[in-house]
């Protein structure tokens, strides 16, 4: 079925499910085509290339909802698909809160937003296996790396379509590409494991195999030979990926659905001082050519920016449609998550915020799980770089770091200048004035 065609089956479903009795439906329609390949000593070890197809619906009779979806999408299957959601809708029970959102125009230019990339099209599989292979190649040049794990290359090409019967309709296109490597150093038994990963919606601005090679020995080379430190209460500079795994966790905490169901220890804190001067926290759907980018959300809504802290104080939470109505607010345009999640960018470079520090973590990395949105806990195992006078003196590995989100926000003392739109949530380098290091 071609392309303009989607949108129209789309819609004439919509029409169908009046027809038969649903208070309300909406209609999400994807195609994709998708490439990974992994290679692993000099030869390819996975390679998939598949296109999909998929649609899925949800529609209401009176408050009472039911979903379904079908990766068949002859008419006749998705007309009975029509007709017995109708019917388990009818079994299930009303909520007067349950529903679509009402239409709003999209006003944004889609091709202003950079979310499509026709090279990344034309590359053809020789030229994507030859990258891993040189990425691989480039890495166990380096003595000091013990094995590879494999390098990897990935591409993704798809299209969006949206229809309700609030009156929306609505499509766009979106690629990508990513590759990274993954390796080993270090001496029995004191091994570790540190790679690095790039991805882009556009083929120019992806790293070159070098970069990512280059990247990729440095992280897992600086930490051959780390040991414990004593327990400590130290400051923690926090490497850019480190702030957006921190703020991955500061998603769960805002996220509607959390604040609703009472599962966050942000909830009825708008309008507090919950960080400090120097955190500004942003969801925006709408910057040119970053990850997570797109013109509305599963919804239909238009994305927007939408600002979630502002110099320390709480000012909105993300929410879908529901979530909005329980809370008796407006939906933020995020029924498919977070957009482009950040943390507006300060003065400071890394190298500058590092010099700051007389004694603590450079913290870059993070094992297991230990976050807990009710209190805003945080526990987990960590290895980076140890901190004396301004320099990074030798690595740390085996240790824990522990502390609350709501205390580390307020600690924020520097923000770094490098955030790149990479992925959907992202940050800066940070410089936290206290947490407890455990090691010895």
């Amino acid at each position: 079925m071609k392309n303009d065609n989607l949108l129209k089956l789309a819609e004439d479903l919509v029409a169908f499910g009046r027809k038969k009795g649903a208070t309300q439906i909406e209609v999400s329609i994807g195609q994709g085509s998708e490439f990974s390949l992994d290679v692993r000593e000099g030869e390819v070890e996975r390679l998939v290339e598949a296109g999909s197809k998929g649609l899925s619906l949800r529609l209401f009779v009176e408050g009472k909802m039911a979903r379904a979806s079908s990766s068949d999408l002859s008419k006749e299957t998705l007309e009975k698909l029509v007709e017995n959601a109708i019917e388990r809708a009818k079994l299930s029970s009303a909520d007067l809160l349950a529903g679509l959102p009402e239409k709003e125009v999209i006003s944004v230019d889609i091709e202003k937003l950079k979310m499509w990339d026709p090279a990344i099209l034309e590359l053809l599989p020789e030229n994507k296996i030859a990258v891993a292979k040189e990425i691989e190649k480039i890495c166990l040049a380096d003595k000091r790396v013990k094995k590879s794990y494999g390098s990897s290359y990935g591409t993704y090409t798809g299209e969006t379509f949206l229809a309700n019967s609030n009156g929306f309709s609505g499509s766009y296109k979106r690629t990508s590409c990513s590759s990274g490597v993954y390796l080993q150093s270090g001496e029995e038994p004191n091994l570790f494991d540190e790679g690095w990963n790039d991805s882009s919606r556009i083929l120019s601005e992806l790293e070159s195999p070098e970069e990512i090679a280059k990247k990729a020995i440095h992280r897992v080379t600086r930490l051959i030979g780390g040991k414990k430190v004593d327990t400590q209460n130290v400051p923690v500079v926090f490497e850019a990926p480190m702030t957006a795994s921190l703020l991955a966790f500061l998603f769960n905490c805002i996220n509607g659905n959390s604040i609703y169901l009472k599962q966050s220890f942000l909830a009825g804190k708008i309008g507090e001082k919950i960080g400090s001067d120097l955190v500004t926290v942003t969801d925006d759907g709408l910057i040119p050519g970053a990850a997570g980018t797109k013109p509305f959300d599963g919804e239909g809504v238009p994305t927007r920016k939408t600002v979630v802290i502002e110099n320390g104080v709480l000012k909105n939470y993300l929410m879908d449609t529901y979530a909005s109505k329980k809370l008796s607010m407006k939906s933020t345009g995020n029924s498919s998550g977070t957009n482009n999640f950040y943390l507006s960018p300060g003065k400071s470079t890394p190298e500058e915020i590092i010099k700051s520090v007389d004694k603590g973590l450079f913290l870059t990395g993070t094992i297991g799980f230990g976050l807990v949105p009710t209190t805003g806990d945080i526990s987990r195992g960590a290895y980076g770089l140890w901190i004396e006078k301004g320099e990074l003196t030798y690595p740390v590995a085996e240790i824990t770091f522990s502390g609350n989100l709501g205390q580390l926000l307020k600690g924020i003392e520097m923000v770094g200048n490098d955030v790149k739109f990479k992925d959907s949530i992202t940050g800066p380098t940070i410089k936290v004035a206290e947490m407890t290091v455990g090691g010895k």
